[in-house]
């Protein structure tokens, strides 16, 4: 792989701060933006070297890969596995470090070095099992957004890694935050070996009224003060659909009410709910006539006399 100068590129040494690399970064870029170099391939080349250059630089975690493997960089988590593996042969089998008796020397000066160093480490046969040395692919990250109406029921999804699409079935329950495994669908092995796994958390969106902890759910519903005063029945909305409720009279502001089993499901557990807790939310009317004043006067009245 040609190794790529990126500070070159920015005009920075490598001792650049981050705020170094960002004005050396913004000045290039305004320098050869395609819009103000219209029709000229050179400055179009150019934009998306300093593009791809900042892209790694601006990056901490990329950065320090990028100085310590040059050209290999993006290779560094496969490059310590194999090292690592490889260490771990000399140590068992008391071989040289698995190279075919050979020793390399490791350097970072102008990414030098480590390019050969893979395509003999993966591509030579292994002299003493007349093999190939494998290697397990690298494990793969990614989040997907979920409603929580979603994921209150066990469903498919589909989505996208590394230009591969993916479809999955996505138990009812699954958490904010929650990461599951899906193996073997990380990256490839090197040389027959196993893939990596594939890590996915998911962010679950509320797109509903209710408010989740746990598997149990939350809702304040609103009851009008006629009811409230004298009872009644109201019908409100589940996750599972409407359920009518007998209200008692005398319903005070902020009483709250549980049905059993109306909750989230609990994740991998079938059959399983959490509780589902309503808390009444008396409303006051509006707008009312005369005659409607005169009876609440006449109500204020009777409950001043006990």
């Amino acid at each position: 792989m040609e190794y790529i100068d990126y500070y070159k590129i920015l005009g920075v040494g490598k001792s650049a701060t981050a705020d170094e690399i960002k004005k050396a970064y913004r000045k290039l870029a305004r320098k050869y933006h395609p819009d103000l170099n219209p029709n000229d391939k050179e400055a179009e080349k150019k934009f998306k070297e300093i593009n791809e250059a900042h892209e790694v630089l601006s990056d901490p975690d990329k950065r320090k890969k990028y100085d310590q493997y040059g050209a290999d960089w993006k290779h560094a988590e496969q490059f310590e596995q194999a090292k690592n593996q490889q260490q771990s042969a000399y140590q068992s089998q008391g071989t040289p470090f698995d190279t075919g008796g050979e020793y390399y020397a490791f350097t970072d000066e102008e990414g030098a070095g480590f390019s050969d160093f893979f395509s003999q480490m993966f591509g030579r046969s292994r002299k003493q099992q007349g093999t190939q040395a494998k290697f397990r692919g690298q494990d793969y990250r990614a989040e997907v957004q979920l409603n929580l109406s979603d994921a209150y029921k066990t469903h498919q999804q589909t989505f996208t890694v590394n230009g591969k699409n993916i479809r999955i079935t996505v138990p009812a329950g699954i958490e904010n935050g929650q990461e599951i495994k899906i193996k073997n669908y990380g990256g490839p092995g090197v040389n027959g070996g196993p893939n990596g796994d594939l890590y996915i958390t998911f962010n679950i969106n509320n797109d509903t009224a209710f408010t989740r902890q746990g598997n149990d759910l939350y809702l304040t519903a609103v009851l009008d003060l006629y009811k409230a005063v004298l009872g009644g029945n109201e019908t409100i909305d589940t996750m599972s659909g409407k359920v009518k409720l007998t209200i008692s009279s005398e319903t005070q502001n902020g009483a709250k009410v549980r049905l059993k089993g109306k909750g989230f499901p609990a994740y991998k557990k079938e059959g399983e709910f959490g509780d589902l807790y309503i808390t009444w939310q008396i409303h006051i009317p509006k707008n009312l006539n005369e005659k409607e004043k005169d009876l609440f006067t006449q109500l204020a009245n009777e409950a001043a006399k006990k």
